[in-house]
């Protein structure tokens, strides 16, 4: 039997809005997941108390309220976690939805394949990978996620499980889909191959927005990962100042004698937990101003092949965990959105209007995206990224983030529904204009709205 537990509160990572599900369900079978599912369908009456559908959740690293769903079911897949098959000649996975990008790495590194993509940390779950569409550092050369998803197993509405393969119209929709087609039970994923676990860094810094731009535009087709770190407290010439940071696998050449002995080890570290929470208003523009001066300065104007553990490059906030609480126990609000290429001025118009305001993010990173994908709410297009870090108890902050998105909205962009948790229902359709067909396969294939959470009530998904 599957454990089940009544009223829970679940939140998001950025723990802004928690809410109370009925019921938390871990099922350990696919068979459990179908009942559970069902349950919701009939009402899931326990107790004389009625239950409102349900949602699946995977390690709960979205950071707003997609895994959350207010006096209903939420399904925790993590018991899901094996994985089934591997095959090390092509590099395919096929794998539960519950198993950790962390888990593949740990099994398929010694085999010299890595996971395509993987976003700023590898606590995610392969069906929450799919359900978000994730993105990284790679995504101007390799796509999103699910890019690299041969097929899934879907559990829908009605219980049963459908083999989708990708290029078909109900993948399209659950890539992207905040779990709102179905439960993702298991998914088929190309990997890519590796000849090391480092990497091979190039650093340098940028002095101003404009030029940080000019470099990623002009040299990013050479690395397959880039991003930078951006100084949003800067204001005048040195609005915009950054940390470019790119590389790729390190191959096997390039490193020392000592290392190649065990080139494919996978040593992430850990550091300990955090005490707690930080004192309210201890990361305001003061502290974060002095961390950001000493963050750029300590940076290398320029230095190439560095190598660092995959876990310096690109989850260093994993060494950390509960890192979520240095904002206090007010939570923060991570806002991310992307604008097209030719809309570099509203780009610069949004940084300059961040900086005025003083928002006190030291987690803001830039980064190009390549061609988009075809799920129909996948957030990533061609253009411009930008993603930063908002202590929630900011004042005034939710109708300046209303600005904001007037903003991407004029310049044709968007803002990503795995990081949202306050975006206003009508500006949605603009965003994502595909939105039409998704409600459409959605009500084919859930009917009777089986399938919901807070995101999707608050936004009419």
């Amino acid at each position: 039997m599957p454990v089940d537990t009544p009223s829970v509160e679940v939140t998001g990572w950025g723990r802004t809005a928690p809410t109370a599900a009925a019921r938390l369900v871990r099922p350990r079978s696919y068979e459990e997941v179908a009942a559970a599912v069902l349950d919701c369908g009939t009402g899931g009456v326990r107790g004389g108390r009625g239950v409102r559908g349900g949602i699946a959740r995977g390690l709960g690293r979205a950071y707003g309220d997609a895994a959350q769903n207010a006096g209903g079911s939420v399904l925790d897949m993590t018991g899901l976690d094996r994985i089934r098959t591997i095959d090390a000649r092509t590099g395919v996975v096929v794998c539960d939805a519950g198993v950790s990008l962390h888990r593949l790495m740990e099994v398929l590194l010694p085999l010299g394949w890595f996971v395509p993509v993987t976003p700023g940390t590898r606590y995610v779950t392969v069906g929450g990978a799919i359900g978000a569409d994730i993105h990284g550092k790679n995504h101007h050369g390799s796509g999103s996620f699910s890019r690299h998803v041969l097929s899934i197993e879907l559990l829908t509405a009605d219980g049963q499980v459908r083999t989708v393969p990708s290029g078909t119209g109900v993948f399209d929709a659950t890539a992207g889909g905040m779990g709102l087609t179905g439960v993702i039970l298991s998914a088929s994923i190309q990997l890519l191959p590796v000849e090391t676990s480092l990497m091979s860094v190039d650093t340098e810094r940028a002095t101003d927005l404009d030029d940080l731009m000019a470099r990623l535009t002009a040299t990013d087709h050479r690395y397959r990962y880039s991003v930078a770190w951006i100084d949003l407290l800067a204001r005048g010439a040195a609005m915009g100042r950054s940390v470019l940071t790119r590389g790729d696998h390190a191959p096997l050449d390039a490193l020392p004698a000592r290392a190649r002995r065990t080139p494919l080890a996978f040593r992430p570290g850990r550091l300990p937990a955090a005490p707690g929470f930080v004192p309210e208003g201890l990361l305001g523009r003061a502290s974060v101003g002095l961390f950001n001066e000493l963050w750029y300065r300590k940076a290398p104007r320029a230095r190439t092949g560095e190598l660092q553990k995959l876990s310096t490059f690109f989850h260093p906030l994993d060494g950390v965990p509960h890192w979520n609480r240095i904002y206090g126990r007010g939570g923060f609000v991570q806002y991310q959105f992307v604008v097209g290429y030719g809309q570099e001025e509203a780009l610069r118009r949004i940084v300059g209007r961040i900086s005025g305001r003083g928002c006190p993010s030291f987690l803001a990173v830039l980064k190009r995206f390549g061609s988009g994908d075809p799920g129909w709410l996948s957030f990533p297009v061609p253009g411009w990224t930008l993603a930063l870090d908002i202590p929630a108890g900011l004042p005034g902050l939710g109708a300046f983030l209303d600005e904001l998105d007037d903003e991407v909205v004029a310049a044709g962009g968007r803002v990503y529904l795995a990081k949202d948790s306050r975006m206003r229902p009508e500006l949605l359709g603009a965003m994502y204009p595909r939105l039409p067909e998704f409600r459409a396969l959605r009500a084919e294939l859930d009917p009777r709205g089986v399938f919901t959470s807070d995101l999707s009530r608050r936004l009419s998904l």
